[in-house]
């Protein structure tokens, strides 16, 4: 029993460390996405937040506010769907994918309803 205790510990003390890792990993997630038409450049960070936001100015030769506004919008949420892809991946070898995608888009009815299955003996891939 003893035996089974400390390497319970040993498990639990390596997924803290690899979590630690991860975290830092995920943390570091930038994404950069360029318009359909090439004139917009955005980078995102891993919570899908503007960091970075460059217009090519030959966006100048035809005005269109609304366009450039949708442009702009297009581009930063393609971004963002990349970036919480890649911190899907990053924590994929801890959490399973379906429940990292629920935590990051925030379905709390998801979460709970994969915690429910989990708690009756059921693998994420059975909910």
């Amino acid at each position: 029993m003893q035996a089974y205790a400390d390497e319970l510990r040993r498990t639990f003390m390596s997924l803290q460390d690899e979590g630690l890792d991860l975290l830092r990993n995920a943390k570091a997630v930038q994404v950069t996405e360029r318009s359909k038409d090439g004139l917009i450049t955005v980078t995102v960070n891993s919570r899908g937040e503007l960091v970075r936001l460059d217009i090519d100015p030959r966006i100048y030769r035809h005005p269109d506010a609304r366009a450039l506004a949708d442009t702009i919008t297009d581009t930063v949420h393609r971004a963002g769907e990349k970036a919480q892809q890649k911190v899907v991946e990053v924590f994929e070898p801890l959490v399973p994918a379906d429940q990292m995608r629920a935590y990051i888009e925030g379905d709390v009815e998801k979460m709970m309803d994969q915690l429910a299955g989990m708690m009756a003996g059921r693998t994420s891939g059975d909910l």
